[in-house]
C-alpha cells in the first residue's frame, strides 16, 4: 500500500486488487450542502381533440402524482444520530413534496442482508436498499437488480461531494450502483473510568491486552462487549487479528492469487489469538444472542470496558451516557507482528436503487436530496466522524468530544489495511467464514481444522 499526502488528509493508492481507499480527513473542505432538487414537471396535452364545448378534466401533473418510495435502511436505533438524521431529512422531504411518501423499513445489519437476499430472489428489491461494497454487492449487480446512478451523481454536483476514490468500491464496468454513507476504520473504544477502577492501562501489545482482559474480568467488569448475533462483528475483529499475524494487509488477496491458503500459519495464528480472548472471558455471557445494537448498548451504558468497532460508532457513543469517559486506541501487535497504523478499512454501507422501481426518477430525486444534505446534517448531529463525503466545519468549535477528536486524529495516521472478509470473498465462502468465527464463541476448535474448513469452502465456491 503506497501512501501519498494531500491537503487535508491522506490518499491510499491502490497497489492490490483489494485496496483503493481514501480515508476521511478531508474535513475542512467546502461542501455546498444545498437541499434543493427540482421537481419534475411535464406539460400534458388534452386527450380530447373533438368538440371545443366538451368539459375536459386536466391531466394529472407529475408533481401531483401520489408516490410511495420504500426506503430500506440499517438505522433502527433511535439513539443513533444517523437514525435522527434520516428521519429529519425524510420529514423535510415530505413537507417539500406532499405527494411523496417515504416509507421506512429500518432493520439491523444482518436482518437487512437476509431480507434483501429474499427480496432479490423474487425480484422485489425495495426502491432504496442497503448494500456493502465490492464482493458483497457484485451478485446483485450481475443480476441487474440495481439501477446505474451515473446520471444522479451528475445532478447538483453530487459526485464531487464524495471523497476521492470512495465510489470505486461501488462501481462496475463504468457504472456506479450505490452511494456510501461512510468511510471508516476500526478502533478499540475504552471506558477510562472502568480502566481506572480496575487499575489497568491502555495495552500496546496483544499480550498486554489479554492481561487487561483478565484483570477486568477478575474485578467483575465485562472486558469487551460485542453483538455477535450479527456474525459480521466477530469476523471484523478476527480480520484485524489476521491483519497483525500476517504482518500486514493482503492475506485474502494472496489466497485468491494462490500464493497462500487458509491453512497458512498466519491464519491459524489469528484463530489461536482469537480463541485466547474467548478463553480469557473477554466477552459478555451469551455474546451470540446479542445483536449489534444490544452489544453496542452495553458499552454505551457503561456495562463493558471496551468495544471494537468501526468509527461510525463514534456519534452514538458521543450522545450516550458514557460521553466524556471514552478514549480510543489502535488494535495492538500480536506476537510482535503487524503495524498498529494498519487498520480494518470500512468503505461503509451504501444506498442502491432498484432497477425495477415503479418510481425510478422520483426515487433518484429523493436520494439525491438525501445525500446532498447528509454531510451537513451529520455534522450538526455530532455524527460526521467517518462520513464518506467531504464535511465542512470545525469539529472542535462545534463541540465534538475529545474522543471524537482522537478518532479524527487516527485517520491521519492510517498507512493502509484490509477490507472485511465478506467484502472481499464470494458470498458462499463468506457465509462459511462467518459461521465458523461465530462458532468460536461457543466452543474451542483446533485452529488447523478452522483453516481446513475455510480452505475447503473457498475451493468449493471457486470451482
Amino acid at each position: 500500500m503506497k501512501v501519498s499526502i494531500y491537503k487535508g488528509g491522506i490518499k491510499l493508492v491502490k497497489t492490490s486488487k483489494l485496496l483503493s481507499l481514501v480515508l476521511a480527513t478531508t474535513l475542512l473542505l467546502s461542501l455546498a450542502a444545498c437541499g434543493g432538487n427540482a421537481k419534475t414537471k411535464e406539460n400534458t396535452g388534452s386527450a380530447n381533440s373533438g368538440s371545443t364545448n366538451a368539459t375536459e378534466k386536466p391531466a394529472e401533473k407529475v408533481e401531483d402524482k401520489k408516490v410511495t418510495i420504500t426506503f430500506q435502511n440499517i438505522y433502527p436505533d433511535p439513539t443513533d444520530p444517523k437514525n435522527q438524521i434520516m428521519k429529519k431529512l425524510v420529514d423535510q422531504y415530505h413537507t417539500d413534496h406532499p405527494n411523496i411518501t417515504i416509507e421506512l423499513d429500518s432493520l439491523n445489519t444482518d436482518q437487512q442482508k437476509l431480507k434483501l437476499k429474499t427480496q432479490a430472489a423474487s425480484k422485489e428489491v425495495p426502491d432504496i436498499t442497503i448494500v456493502n461494497p465490492a464482493a458483497q454487492m457484485k451478485p446483485f449487480v450481475d443480476a441487474k437488480l440495481f439501477a446505474p446512478l451515473n446520471d444522479m451523481l451528475d445532478q447538483n454536483g453530487l459526485k464531487a461531494t464524495f471523497q476521492e476514490g470512495l465510489l470505486d468500491f461501488y462501481s462496475f464496468d463504468g457504472n456506479t450502483y450505490a452511494l456510501p454513507d461512510g468511510n471508516n476504520i476500526a478502533v478499540v473504544y475504552y471506558n477510562k473510568e472502568l480502566f481506572e477502577q480496575a487499575g489497568v492501562k491502555v495495552p500496546t501489545t496483544y499480550e498486554e491486552m489479554l492481561e487487561v482482559v483478565k484483570t477486568l474480568k477478575s474485578k467483575g467488569i465485562t472486558p469487551i462487549s460485542i453483538g455477535e448475533k450479527d456474525s459480521w462483528t466477530g469476523s471484523f475483529l478476527f480480520m484485524n487479528m489476521l491483519l497483525r499475524t500476517n504482518g500486514g494487509p493482503g492475506f485474502l488477496q494472496d489466497v485468491v492469487d494462490k500464493k497462500k491458503t487458509f491453512e497458512d500459519p498466519a491464519f491459524t495464528e489469528a484463530v489461536d489469538a482469537f480463541q485466547s480472548l474467548v478463553a480469557a472471558g473477554a466477552f459478555q455471557e451469551g455474546a451470540t444472542s446479542f445483536d449489534y445494537n444490544a452489544g453496542e448498548n452495553l458499552f454505551k451504558t457503561g456495562k463493558s470496558a471496551m468495544y471494537f468497532m468501526g468509527t461510525w460508532a463514534t456519534g452514538g457513543i458521543e450522545t450516550s451516557s458514557v460521553n466524556g469517559k471514552v478514549g480510543v486506541f489502535k488494535f495492538p501487535t500480536i506476537n510482535g507482528k503487524g503495524d498498529p497504523n494498519e487498520f480494518m478499512l470500512a468503505p461503509g454501507s451504501a444506498f442502491a436503487i432498484s432497477a425495477d422501481s415503479e418510481h425510478l426518477q422520483e426515487t433518484k430525486d429523493f436520494l439525491n436530496y438525501f445525500m446532498l444534505n447528509f454531510p451537513k446534517e451529520a455534522f450538526e448531529a455530532k455524527g460526521a466522524v467517518g462520513v464518506g463525503q467531504i464535511v465542512d466545519g470545525d469539529f472542535a468549535a462545534a463541540g465534538y468530544s475529545d474522543m471524537a477528536m482522537e478518532v479524527l486524529g487516527l485517520f491521519k495516521e492510517v498507512k493502509g489495511g484490509d477490507l472485511a472478509f465478506d467484502n472481499t470473498m464470494n458470498p458462499g465462502t463468506a457465509q462459511i467464514h462467518l459461521n465458523s468465527i461465530q462458532n468460536l464463541f461457543v466452543q474451542k476448535i483446533d485452529s488447523a481444522e478452522v483453516g481446513k474448513e475455510h480452505q475447503a469452502a473457498y475451493e468449493d465456491n471457486n470451482k
